[in-house]
């Protein structure tokens, strides 16, 4: 039932809709994220009134190789919908900031570990990472060698740096 109505109310701007047992998942553009978002916030129908997290993956064999993932839930009727978007480096997202403001918060985080810029967002600034690093660590390219890892060493009792050694043999892509 409720997948008929949600059909039925955003047929031009949803290209593809799937149910699962706990939760609805569509997938649209880019364009039209806010108002989707707007429309499961505000409608009577749907009242998904918390933003609960926004995933976001790297694939980087495909075009749009960025998939952001909108997990929305409602109180009201126990139930989640996921709204999906892609995007690559070129093309930014919008800030959802006006219609969660907790959202913040997480697109500050995707925009420091993926480089995915937000626009009107308000305070866009790296949150997890130093503010002089470079390159986002997230990113299925990010090098693995050449940078430094600050650990505390139990032998010698302190905060020690030196560069990080990781393993690269199964990071080859081919594109």
């Amino acid at each position: 039932m409720f997948r008929q109505i949600v059909r039925r109310l955003l047929a031009t701007v949803v290209k593809q809709l799937f149910l699962t047992t706990s939760s609805l998942i569509l997938k649209t553009t880019v364009k039209n994220l806010p108002n989707i978002l707007l429309f499961f916030k505000e409608h009577s129908l749907c009242n998904y009134t918390q933003l609960v997290e926004i995933a976001t993956e790297d694939t980087p064999k495909f075009t749009n190789r960025f998939r952001s993932n909108y997990i929305l839930s409602t109180i009201l009727y126990a139930h989640k919908i996921v709204v999906s978007v892609t995007t690559n480096e070129l093309l930014y997202l919008p800030s959802i900031t006006p219609i969660f403001p907790c959202a913040g918060w997480l697109e500050r985080e995707i925009w420091d570990t993926f480089g995915i810029y937000f626009y009107d967002h308000r305070d866009l600034r790296r949150i997890l990472t130093d503010y002089g690093f470079t390159g986002h660590p997230l990113r299925k390219d990010f090098p693995l060698s050449g940078f430094y890892e600050v650990y505390y060493s139990l032998e010698n009792k302190r905060l020690l740096t030196g560069p990080v050694e990781l393993s690269q043999e199964y990071r080859i892509f081919s594109i």
